[in-house]
């Protein structure tokens, strides 16, 4: 049992609250707030119930050009909650721990990027994880732990699994909501429709046979690089272009996997008939079965056939969820796909989207209406097929008794 917000006396207490506010990074300046924005409910609620709230979230990778601190997070928090939040540039040094400790009711710091200390860039048993420097140098400062990073809940993590070993855990509403929603797709009416594309090959594949093996779904319908590898599974020569770009993928190995899902649930699986390529630099459409065996054509998004089929689908559909786009949809020639088709599971019952990719696309394409739009990709796939995760279990393994310091 995960406690929540609503089991928390909040007024005094100093509370650490993991947040996913990895966001795309255009030279130093954020270029997309939605994730901040995601969180703006939980922070807001425990500051005006007179916490002391300490931010913990990672930005980037090492290497990688969004790899940067978080001082421009904290800046566009305090527009989002109107009221000044100040940011440190350590994470559990003695700068950080005093920052915190400096705190009054109501105030907020946002901790400096996780991921700029070592050890929180690997994966640990909650336990060891207890034993970092991180956790031991923010659990003496710290009077509970609130975990809101849905999005990276499928990590195991000393910020994500180390902290609730030692302080009393909660779920802030994101974590709240996600777990609700996507936790019980199995309550949701039926027939209910799986829509996975995107370049997420074997975490779709994953997901088609849990929930096919597991009765969940009635049909899944297959798009994007996903829907590729389904069709050379079924025996289509999409041409060198498309199976070229698979095998530099490392996917290869997928197709056999495939092949076997459609052995055992093949007229539950859609595969999409045409697709769309570049050609003379315009979007040109075609069956799957004509794409030229040369290189310089590959297949970038579904086409008006296909969509046509995946309609019919989902208007008997109660419930869709879905994950991954449908094509290249960064390209303006590529977008109608995804566009498209996203647009039509909005008029069933219920629909639910994944988070990574799926929600850029749709904040890109401007498609709204969903039921319910994930703000994680990999943890909600791992929802979907049932699987644990790690900082979940280790909030419903948290202490809940009061913390002391001395």
């Amino acid at each position: 049992m995960i406690e929540t917000l609503d089991d928390l006396a909040v007024d005094g207490t100093t509370i650490g609250v993991r947040v996913d506010i990895n966001s795309p990074i255009d030279d130093g300046t954020l270029a997309d707030d939605a994730r901040l924005r995601a969180h703006v409910d939980t922070l807001s609620e425990l500051l005006e119930r007179g916490g002391r709230v300490a931010v913990l979230a990672h930005q980037g990778r090492p290497g990688g050009d969004d790899f940067v601190c978080l001082e421009p997070h904290a800046d566009r928090l305090s527009e989002l909650l109107d009221q000044p939040v100040e940011y440190v540039d350590s994470t559990f040094t003695s700068a950080a721990r005093t920052a915190v400790e400096e705190l009054t009711n109501g105030d907020c710091v946002v901790l400096e990027n996780t991921r700029f200390y070592s050890e929180e860039y690997m994966e640990f048993e909650p336990e060891r994880a207890a034993r970092t420097h991180l956790v031991e140098g923010l659990e003496p400062v710290l009077d509970a732990y609130v975990n809101d990073a849905f999005a990276a809940a499928h990590r195991s993590q000393p910020s994500l699994v180390g902290l609730p070993t030692v302080l009393p855990g909660y779920a802030g509403r994101v974590m709240e909501s996600e777990l609700d929603i996507l936790g019980s797709i199995e309550a949701t009416p039926e027939p209910r429709v799986y829509v996975l594309g995107g370049a997420k090959v074997s975490d779709s594949i994953d997901v088609a046979w849990s929930v096919l093996e597991k009765g969940l779904a009635d049909h899944v319908l297959t798009a994007g690089v996903v829907g590729n590898v389904f069709l050379i599974a079924d025996g289509v020569d999409l041409g060198d272009a498309s199976s070229d770009f698979i095998y530099d993928q490392g996917y290869w190995d997928e197709i056999d996997r495939a092949a076997d899902l459609l052995d055992a649930y093949g007229d539950r699986i859609a595969l999409p008939r045409d697709v769309a390529v570049a050609r003379d630099g315009s979007r040109h459409e075609l069956g799957v079965n004509a794409l030229p065996p040369g290189d310089g054509e590959s297949a970038m998004d579904i086409g008006e056939s296909t969509l046509d089929y995946y309609r019919r689908i989902l208007t008997d559909a109660e419930t869709v969820i879905l994950n991954g786009p449908a094509g290249v949809f960064e390209d303006d020639r590529f977008q109608n796909g995804t566009k498209q088709l996203y647009g039509a599971a909005t008029e069933t019952t219920t629909s639910i989207v994944g988070g990574g990719d799926t929600a850029s696309a749709l904040r890109k394409l401007g498609v709204t209406g969903f039921s319910h739009v994930s703000t994680g990709g990999g943890a909600a796939l791992r929802m979907l097929t049932a699987e644990s995760l790690p900082a979940v279990t280790a909030l419903e393994n948290a202490p809940q008794q009061p913390a002391t310091h001395d």
